[in-house]
């Protein structure tokens, strides 16, 4: 690993579903969290999310490997062609989630790459392990970096519980199922890092997991 490593996480804000049915008139505010990981010569993206300017910025003159996508709603992949134009890169996504791709982009520009589970990419010496972690979306990943002790979980899980599965391609049993066997499996001093919000850690969420179990969400 090299010695200047270092994750970078930029917070980006949007507005989704403006004018759109089942939201309010001017949208819903959300914030989001895009990780820039690498030293001062490379850099991996993961998640493009409303700025492609302020994360362009965030990787600055290094080499940019990719950008990985931890699923296809619209606030995590909104500014992905624009990024990858800027930064003359790659997208990756599970393709399980390119129907949601579409309803953001259509399908005239898709994703370069698939992403599949334990597909691994390195950058400045640290390997980040791809995990296919559906329930929030069929297509949902979390990637581990194990030498830094650190899993970017996307909407899988979050300080005090698993992602919203609201819709109909969503699935609680299913994202429960994911978080027990893939990722409460890692050691308990593994950061989380989610879409959005506060990290964590799994030893924290652990201790809950039951509890998300009988509350339903």
């Amino acid at each position: 690993m090299s010695d200047d490593f270092r994750v970078h996480r930029v917070v980006t804000s949007g507005v989704l579903g403006a004018g759109r049915p089942g939201y309010p008139p001017g949208g819903i505010p959300l914030e989001n969290n895009v990780f820039v990981v690498g030293d001062e010569k490379t850099a991996l993206i993961i998640d493009a999310a409303h700025d492609a300017d302020a994360v362009a910025d965030a990787v600055g003159e290094r080499d940019p490997l990719g950008i990985l996508l931890t699923h296809g709603h619209e606030d995590h992949v909104n500014a992905a062609i624009a990024l990858a134009d800027k930064l003359d890169t790659h997208l990756y996504l599970h393709p399980a989630d390119l129907f949601l791709w579409e309803e953001t982009h259509g399908v005239e520009r898709l994703p370069d790459f698939e992403l599949v589970d334990g597909a691994a990419f390195s950058v400045a010496g640290v390997e980040l392990v791809t995990i296919h972690t559906p329930g929030h979306t069929p297509g949902s990943v979390s990637f581990f970096a194990g030498s830094i002790g650190t899993l970017f979980s996307g909407d899988t899980l979050f300080e005090g519980g698993p992602g919203a599965t609201r819709w109909e391609y969503s699935d609680f049993t299913q994202i429960i199922e994911s978080i027990n066997s893939r990722l409460l499996t890692l050691p308990a001093v593994t950061t989380v890092l989610p879409g959005h919000g506060s990290a964590t850690t799994i030893g924290a969420e652990a201790p809950q997991y039951k509890a998300w179990i009988e509350r339903g969400w």
